[in-house]
């Protein structure tokens, strides 16, 4: 097990929280082989880098669908050796599509705690306007999976008009794919049994979204190739 070559900036303890983990539970993925280990810097201290907080994530998701530690290192050892961090972001938007929509009441320390840092009232603010969160008091309703997607977008050096516009765009057109997706499905499954057609439902969710990230992500390159060398 390989990760990339990025710079590996983060602590133990750096690590664990962005991920929203104990450093105990970091370590004794590590000693299950789940984690590839630190690289080993100056006086001993190990450091972790973006493919590290990656695959933690995918992990953790995992064990939220219910897989046990067992099947979750044979999931592992079936990917390729160098994904990159974004491979695995990816490996872990079609495993968290497998669940239903669930959402947690959880207070501030809470809150900071599953984003990984601190959050300032701005930053609160800027995730309910992304509809990432919801106050409800002196609490939040929060999606985990949009959780870590919403933080990672406060860091991007867009304005948040930019984010929600963008937001919007990908809205309109996932739901025109999903309806005409639905369409065509149904018309194809329409003199099956109802178990049959839900098992076919079941098993064709992550796959559809599956093909629907690899040939976004092949649309969205050729669409920047294009920008930058214009």
């Amino acid at each position: 097990m390989t990760i990339e070559t990025e710079e590996p900036v983060l602590t133990v303890d750096e690590l664990a929280a962005r991920a929203g983990v104990t450093v105990r539970t970091v370590r004794f993925y590590g000693t299950k082989g789940l984690l590839p280990p630190p690289v080993i810097g100056p006086r001993r201290v190990g450091h972790y880098g973006p493919a590290h907080l990656a695959r933690l994530e995918l992990i953790e998701e995992l064990q939220r669908q219910g897989m046990t530690l067992a099947a979750i290192e044979r999931y592992l050892r079936g990917l390729p050796p160098d994904l990159t961090a974004h491979d695995l972001a990816v490996h872990r938007a079609v495993v968290a599509s497998w669940a239903p929509e669930a959402a947690e009441t959880v207070g501030r320390a809470e809150l900071h705690r599953r984003a990984g840092r601190e959050l300032t009232d701005a930053e609160v603010d800027r995730l309910a306007a992304m509809d990432v969160l919801t106050p409800d008091g002196d609490s939040y309703r929060v999606d985990a999976g949009l959780l870590r997607l919403g933080v990672e977008l406060l860091d991007v050096p867009l304005s948040q008009e930019v984010v929600l516009a963008a937001r919007e765009v990908l809205l309109e057109h996932s739901r025109a794919a999903a309806q005409a997706l639905s369409r065509l499905l149904r018309d194809a499954v329409a003199e099956r049994a109802a178990e049959d057609v839900r098992s076919l439902s079941a098993h064709m969710h992550p796959l559809v979204v599956q093909a629907l990230l690899t040939t976004f992500q092949r649309s969205l390159r050729q669409e920047l190739r294009g920008w930058l060398t214009e």
